[in-house]
């Protein structure tokens, strides 16, 4: 089930433009193509190894989908390019998970492809679209992360001034 899980903050909307033969569901991670048109996550390129396209989909994160878009329609959807949202955390137990924690996509079960809307604790802002920003109260084997577009924000390596990317 596909379902946009907003939580708060500003979500600096955009509208993005989806290809006829692209299928988007509300809530999807997406990005930005070569032809200027919003994707899926699941519909990114896999390099030979996770952080690589991790990486890789972080340099053209666009943002969330707050609108669904069929397949056989072109069509322009609502996209969050920054707030709140909660997301399935697939991060393997015994990784510590705080707030700031950096968060990116994650594989399919079968490793071929990124998921739609899963996370995954990351070990730079190089591989991450967002952080962990709340904590309490969440429910098990999710994650309320505050995003940020790459393509219209900057991303998250340019919101910290702190941190050496």
């Amino acid at each position: 089930m596909y379902r946009l899980n907003w939580k708060w903050g500003e979500t600096s909307p955009i509208c993005a433009r989806v290809s006829s033969e692209t299928e988007v569901h509300a809530g999807d991670l997406l990005w930005l193509d070569e032809d200027g048109k919003a994707k899926p996550a699941s519909e990114f390129p896999k390099s030979d190894d996770l952080v690589s396209t991790q990486s890789a989909f972080s340099l053209k994160f666009l943002g969330i989908a707050m609108q669904s878009s069929p397949s056989g329609k072109e069509s322009a959807i609502r996209t969050a390019t920054t707030g709140t949202f909660e997301f399935s955390d697939e991060t393997q137990d015994g990784i510590p998970e705080t707030l700031g924690t950096y968060v990116g996509a994650n594989l399919n079960p079968a490793q071929t492809h990124l998921q739609r809307s899963s996370v995954v604790a990351v070990s730079s802002a190089k591989c991450a679209f967002g952080r962990i920003v709340h904590l309490e109260n969440v429910p098990t084997g999710k994650a309320f992360v505050a995003i940020v577009s790459t393509v219209i924000r900057g991303g998250v390596p340019g919101s910290d001034p702190h941190h050496v990317v």
